[in-house]
């Protein structure tokens, strides 16, 4: 069964995305697994599908490169809505928005949520900051924008080794639906970030994990709204004022497209 793909990436957070809202497609975890394997597959962060909606342009639904479905994706909404020109986008965390803007992209995702048990955390915890370590992090400030985030603020993000540190925190059985990991060093108004994603790993950058930050870094009056998030792959602005939805703004690429055969 051939499939026609577009290859994208935002900030070098990078993305397969399939078309389903004409032709359906049934997206199992092994086939999300080959897909994004970048030896045999075509090679991703994350698989992509889009499907119709009744309530939004479209449906998209996201599998990390393990093949687990997850709730969102700034990164790649921000390539949706370049891709399709979709201006309101459902998915299982929520409605979001987006319009281009010259070369960039801005989107608006849900608001945030910091009680326990829209994390989710395994039992009542404060999670602002949450009073938890491992190794040299500790106190993470817990948020949900869709998607679950612990942040981490250090004085040196170079002396912090978040490739090794970030499964362990990933998969604490204190997260449930295990969590993303960012670890992040204020720079002036601005932020510089690594996040470990959950189902994914180290990636060049993340959307939700920007966002997240930013507005963890607000709360604790480190910075100001907006504030911007430096990452491996490049820069977001992020807006938020509390009681409000976040709004990211950034790049977002078309690589290549092609077709698969998916048997």
């Amino acid at each position: 069964m051939l499939r026609q793909f577009h290859k994208m990436h935002g900030l070098g957070n990078d993305f397969v995305i399939l078309d389903a809202r004409e032709e359906p497609l049934a997206i199992t975890e092994a086939l999300a697994r080959q897909i994004a394997d970048r030896r045999e597959g075509i090679g991703c962060d994350q698989l992509i599908l889009l499907e119709p909606s009744a309530t939004a342009d479209l449906r998209m639904r996201i599998f990390n490169a393990d093949g687990s479905e997850v709730q969102s994706c700034g990164n790649a909404t921000r390539c949706v809505v370049k891709l399709t020109g979709a201006a309101t986008i459902e998915t299982a965390g929520g409605l979001l928005s987006g319009a281009a803007h010259g070369s960039e992209v801005e989107v608006t995702l849900v608001e945030p949520r910091f009680e326990w048990d829209a994390i989710p955390l395994a039992y009542p915890l404060p999670t602002d900051p949450m009073p938890m370590g491992w190794e040299n992090l500790d106190r993470p400030y817990i948020v949900n924008v869709g998607n679950p985030h612990a942040v981490f603020f250090v004085d040196d993000l170079d002396d912090t080794d978040v490739e090794g540190i970030g499964p362990g925190i990933e998969t604490d059985p204190v997260f449930p639906e295990r969590i993303n990991v960012n670890v992040a060093q204020v720079e002036g108004n601005a932020l510089r970030l690594q996040t470990f994603e959950r189902g994914a790993g180290l990636t060049r950058a993340c959307g939700t994990g920007a966002c997240a930050t930013a507005v963890a870094a607000i709360r604790a009056r480190l910075v100001t709204s907006p504030v911007t998030v430096h990452m491996a792959g490049g820069s977001l602005s992020i807006a938020w004022a509390p009681g409000e939805p976040v709004r990211m703004r950034g790049s977002a690429t078309h690589v290549f497209k092609g077709t698969i055969d998916l048997q």
